[in-house]
């Protein structure tokens, strides 16, 4: 390891198992102290338990690295200021923080409770929030400053039955990129990553959601997949998110700025920002005659439905099909 870190304090949320684990042993690796944080709930945010932030900083440290665990919750401004001051109290400084905690609810959203769709939103996006507060204060101060988010392609292209995540996690792109504009001028950058990676959180995908995906053409493009060998890895594993994640937080990525990119095995993507595309206008109020016809034939022109319906449901407005 080339050690760029050394003397660097880091803080990584839900780093006790999946990518929050291959962040946090990077990190460390790259000679970063590390806060492994992780509230040690199931998938559903159930069950607190400290044994895998104990577990991977005893990991870190039998390693010859330094990291202490931390067991607070990221839903509450409580839990993000004690990540702080853990990170104070043990190394003097913080310079990186890692928000990659998260849970799952999935539910089609005309079986959602209101339970559901809190507490999804309470852990990823008001998590992000209790965590980068605190750290973005501090950060300020210092003039200098790594923040790392985590979104999804739930959230940037949508997937079925995960609307309080993939609101979550569209959120967390737009935090992300007013944070950078917030703290750019400090020396501070913020940027996000949206993994694409097999973790305990996407095997818990019920299977009927996995099925309406791949029916709808909406699951994610995986890399192709590999020969479980000694010389082949599975491209899937979420160790595969970490260099990529370890790098924004280096200070030759002092330039990357308000970006999202896409990480996935072996591949690292720039996310296209949100801008307009295309355009129909004209000088005065549009009739809805105009845009019935003007909407579909110029400014939705050969873009795809995500999600349209059979051909045998009466749809009004749909043109009817001619008889063979």
């Amino acid at each position: 390891m080339t050690r760029r870190l050394e003397g660097r304090v880091a803080i990584v949320t839900g780093a006790g198992r999946g990518i929050g684990r291959g962040v946090a042993k990077l990190l460390a690796a790259e000679g970063a102290s590390v806060v492994v944080n992780d509230f040690g709930v199931n998938v559903d945010g159930s069950a607190p338990s400290s044994g895998p932030a104990a577990e991977v900083a005893e990991e870190i440290r039998a390693a010859g690295g330094k990291a202490v665990p931390n067991f607070d919750t990221v839903a509450t401004v409580e839990g993000g200021e004690n990540m702080l001051k853990m990170a104070l109290d043990n190394f003097g400084r913080l310079d990186i923080l890692v928000n990659v905690a998260g849970i799952l609810r999935d539910r089609m959203i005309f079986n959602m409770s209101e339970q559901e769709w809190d507490d999804v939103i309470a852990v990823h996006l008001k998590g992000h929030y209790c965590t980068t507060k605190p750290a973005a204060v501090l950060m300020r101060q210092q003039r200098y400053g790594r923040i790392i988010n985590f979104s999804s392609i739930s959230g940037l292209g949508g997937l079925p039955g995960q609307s309080n995540y993939g609101a979550a996690k569209a959120g967390i792109a737009g935090f992300t990129r007013v944070v950078a504009r917030d703290l750019g001028r400090y020396g501070v950058t913020c940027n996000a990553i949206a993994p694409g990676a097999s973790t305990r959180m996407t095997a818990t995908i019920p299977t009927n959601t996995a099925q309406l995906r791949a029916k709808s053409g909406t699951a994610p493009v995986a890399p192709p997949p590999r020969p479980r060998t000694s010389t082949v890895p599975d491209m899937r594993e979420p160790e595969y998110v970490a260099p990529m994640t370890v790098f924004l937080a280096c200070d030759e990525a002092w330039n990357i700025n308000g970006k999202v990119f896409y990480v996935a095995g072996g591949r690292v993507s720039l996310a296209h920002e949100e801008a307009p595309w295309r355009q129909i206008s004209k000088p005065g109020m549009w009739t809805i005659d105009e845009l019935r016809d003007l909407v579909p034939s110029q400014l939705l022109y050969d873009v795809r439905n995500p999600a349209p319906p059979p051909p045998d449901l009466d749809i009004p407005g749909r043109p009817a099909t001619p008889a063979p």
